[in-house]
Order: structure tokens, then sequence, then C-alpha cells
């Protein structure tokens, strides 16, 4: 049975501001919480480490939950997935403004994420419903990594200007009426997109797993976020311990790289109609290789400084999305039918590959260094790269990997 897509008929700014903010919220419960994690304990009579896992188990079920969301979304829709995941965000929110108790609290933390992990399902299968075929397709992408990119940045200052201003309670029903507005935009305009008669093709997921392209490309995913990942992970220990940079001035400087990669997200579609999908990786690699070289130079002149540090992190940027602005296409494109279970296994294993190898090169090599960030920048493009390699080798002549 051939499967139908139903039309999406939005412009590319409209599309952005229905999909975007689930995109958003879901990093920004994560983000706009730490500025009051140390008060945490205080409030609720419990110890740091029970607070601990309101921020750990978050992030360990936004990316398990992804994993059962996906195969629901391919059977009963994508708009009812993320209504629901979305009601479920609204009410745990809520929720966690007034926690009866301090397990109370975890749990509506973990049942936070449960819903988050859904409205990301539903979204990213939505994009690759409509946008798969499509030159907007690496727009789409690669503004949304570049948005994402800000969270990290913005959203402690904004949870502690919240805090200040009305308690810590504010933040929670912050994220609750955010999400409500996005919400009720979905519900008026997100129109289904899953295939029509898709709902009858029971195709076992198993195949995804036997992909090579799957595998390399959600490896190359994980090469860009995850350099970013390392980079957010260190650049506070670096501008502001080692370099001596004021909160503000940290903050400017942050912002720097996510402005180079939205600037660079603006060429999206004209590179990879241009290069192609492994060719889009491919430049995206060898930025990484080229901005670590730039970041080892900098790291041995001596003091860490902008020229040193930033700089060679716009190069690393430009890498990040001319990668991740197309990696979905080549890691899901021969799961247009199961595209909810594609998308959730993408996510969730690169989120794993990101926090385990991240984690492990901020741990063991000098977090007040760039190295963290060159090792694990070079290691990735290095795999990848013998990924496309081998791809190449299986590619039939005259088509694109």
């Amino acid at each position: 049975m051939t499967s139908q897509r139903p039309k999406w008929a939005y412009t590319l700014p409209a599309a952005l501001l229905l999909l975007a903010p689930f995109d958003i919220l879901a990093s920004l419960a994560m983000d706009i919480y730490l500025p009051i994690v140390p008060a945490m304990p205080g409030i609720l009579n419990t110890t740091p480490a029970v607070i601990q896992l309101t921020l750990s188990l978050y992030m360990v079920m936004l990316g398990l939950g992804q994993i059962v969301f996906g195969p629901i979304s391919d059977r009963i829709g994508r708009r009812p997935v993320l209504l629901i995941g979305v009601a479920v965000f609204i009410v745990t929110s809520l929720g966690a403004a007034w926690p009866l108790s301090a397990s109370a609290f975890v749990a509506l933390r973990v049942v936070q994420a449960i819903g988050a992990s859904a409205m990301l399902v539903a979204m990213f299968a939505t994009v690759r419903d409509v946008y798969a075929q499509r030159p907007e397709g690496a727009v789409i992408y690669g503004l949304l990594g570049s948005m994402l990119a800000f969270v990290p940045a913005i959203g402690p200052m904004i949870g502690a200007l919240i805090d200040r201003l009305c308690g810590w309670q504010a933040i929670f029903i912050t994220l609750g009426i955010l999400a409500l507005l996005a919400g009720l935009h979905a519900s008026w305009r997100w129109t289904e997109t899953r295939p029509i008669g898709h709902g009858k093709l029971h195709r076992p997921v198993w195949p995804i797993f036997r992909s090579l392209s799957f595998w390399v490309y959600t490896m190359a995913f994980s090469a860009g976020m995850g350099s970013f990942f390392v980079f957010f992970s260190t650049a506070p220990r670096i501008l502001i311990g080692q370099a001596g940079y004021s909160q503000i001035t940290f903050s400017l400087a942050f912002a720097s790289v996510a402005l180079a990669m939205i600037a660079t997200a603006r060429f999206a579609r004209k590179f990879v109609e241009t290069w192609g999908t492994a060719g889009s990786v491919t430049r995206g690699m060898v930025m990484l290789i080229c901005g670590s070289f730039l970041l080892g130079i900098g790291q041995v002149s001596g003091v860490p400084s902008f020229l040193g540090f930033i700089v060679p992190m716009w190069v690393v940027a430009a890498g990040i999305v001319f990668t991740v602005s197309i990696t979905a296409n080549g890691a899901l494109a021969q799961f247009d039918d199961i595209a909810g279970s594609a998308v959730a296994f993408y996510f969730c294993i690169q989120s794993l590959i990101v926090s385990v190898f991240g984690t492990l090169m901020v741990t063991v090599l000098n977090g007040d260094t760039a190295w963290p960030v060159i090792c694990y920048a070079l290691t990735m493009a290095f795999l990848v790269s013998c990924g496309l390699l081998l791809l190449r080798a299986r590619r039939p002549r005259g088509r694109d990997a």
C-alpha cells in the first residue's frame, strides 16, 4: 500500500513558529531551573543528592521516553502524541510549583520529562514527514539547532531573573504558561502529517538498527551537537574561571557562537542543494577538524582569550550547522513509513553518545581547558569520516549517500 502525505501549507516562518516552541521548552525546562538548584534542598527539606535526581532523571527520561512515543506516533499520529505531551508537560510544570514533598517534586520532574519527550517525538516526526523531500528541510533543522543553542545561554539568566522578581515557583508557572500558549496554537493549526494509510502498516523497527546510513548519520549528528555540548560544559570554567570574564561578558561571548550557527543556517538550503547529504556532512566534519586545530593553537598559546577560544568555535559552529541540518535526512531516508520510531531512536542514541562520551571527555581531560572540545570533535569527526567512506564504497554509482 502506498502512503500519501497530507499537505502542510505553512510558510517557513509560520512552520518555525509552530514547531520551535516544543523543541525549546523541552530544553528550557532543564536550563531555566539551574539557578535555583542550590536552594532547593533547603526549600524542600531534603538533600542535594535528591535534588540532583531532578536533573539526571529528567535527562534520562527525555531520551528513553522518545523510544516509547516514537512507535505510538506511527500508530495513532503525530498530533495526538503532541497534544498529550503538552497536556502532561503543563500539568506537571504547574504541579512542580507546589510540590507536597521532595519525592513528589522528583516524580513531577520525571513525568514532566515524559511529556517533553512526547512533544519532541511528535515535532521531529512532523518535520520528517513534511520536509524530508523538500530543500527547506535543511533550513528547518539548521534553525532549530541554532535556536536551541541559545537556550543554555539565556535559560539560566531568565530563571535567575524570575526567581529574584517573583520567587522560584514562578519558574515552573512560566513553563506551564508557555506550554499552554504553544499547545493552544498547535491545537488550532497543527494538522496531522503521518502519511495517509500509514496506520495500516506495521513494519518492524529492527531494520533501523541494521542500516549503516542510520548509524553513520546518527554519529554525525552526535559529532555536531556533542561538540556544542562539550563547549557548553567547559566554556564557563574557561572564560569565567580562567579568562576572568564577567557573567554578562561570558553570556555575550557564548551567544556569539549561537549567532554564528544562525548565520550559517541561512545558507543551509544552498549548500545542501550544491553538495548533497554526504557532501554537506563531509564538509561539516572538515570544519570540526579545522576548528579543533585552531582551538589547539589557542590553547597552547597561553591564557584563554576571545580570539583563541571563541573565534575557533565559530568555525566549529559552522561545521555543526553543515552537519545537523542534513543528518536526519541521511539517517531516516529509508524509514518514511516508521518515521516516528526512527526519529525516536535517532535522538535517543545521539543523546546517549553525547551525554556519555561528552561527559567522559570533560571528566577525564582538564575541563578548564579546550582539550575536551578538541578531543571530542576530532574523535567523532574521524569516526564519521570513516563511516562516510564506507557508505561511499557501498553506494551505487551516481547516487548520493
